[in-house]
C-alpha cells in the first residue's frame, strides 16, 4: 500500500508516517519503480504499536527501546517491565507537577473575586509578582 493508504488505515496523517520514519521508529519502506513508498502489513502493525505507545504518552526513546525489545522475541520481558516502571515514575512526577500547577492557578484565581478594572485585577498582579522556578528538562513527546 502507498503512504496515504497506510496513514488512512492506521488513522494518522501522512506527515506522521514520514516523521516516524525519520525518527527511526518506522523502518523505511521499499520503493516502486516510480519511486513511490510501498508499505506492507508489518509497517501497519508497527505504526499501530507506535501510536498505542504514544497514546500512553511514551517518549520516542521509550518506544524505540520497546521496539528493539520486541524485535528480540527470545529475550525475557524484564527490560520491558523496566521501561514501564520508569514511565510510571515519570507519570507520577507529572501528576505531582500538575497538582502543584493546579494549586498555583487556584491561588491566583482566589486573588480576583469580583468584577473590577483590569489594572486592579489580583490575578494579573499576582502573575506580575510571581517568582517562577527553573523547571528541569522534561520528557520530550512528539508526534
Amino acid at each position: 500500500m502507498k503512504i496515504g493508504e497506510l496513514a488512512q488505515v492506521a488513522q494518522c496523517t501522512v506527515e506522521t508516517v514520514r516523521y516516524y520514519e525519520k525518527a527511526g521508529l518506522l523502518p523505511e519502506p521499499g520503493r516502486t519503480e516510480g519511486n513511490f513508498r510501498i508499505y506492507g502489513p508489518a509497517h501497519l502493525e508497527r505504526l499501530r504499536f507506535i501510536r498505542n505507545c504514544r497514546a500512553l504518552d511514551m517518549s520516542h526513546e521509550e518506544i524505540h527501546t520497546l521496539l528493539g525489545l520486541a524485535d528480540a522475541p527470545d529475550q525475557g520481558c524484564g527490560a520491558i517491565n523496566a521501561v514501564f516502571d520508569q514511565h510510571i515514575t515519570h507519570v507520577d512526577e507529572r501528576i505531582r507537577e500538575l497538582t502543584h500547577l493546579k494549586e498555583q492557578l487556584a491561588a491566583l484565581r482566589e486573588r480576583c473575586t469580583s468584577d473590577q478594572a483590569v489594572d486592579a485585577c489580583g490575578i494579573l498582579q499576582g502573575l506580575a509578582a510571581m517568582e517562577t522556578e527553573a523547571r528541569p528538562e522534561r520528557h520530550t513527546h512528539l508526534g
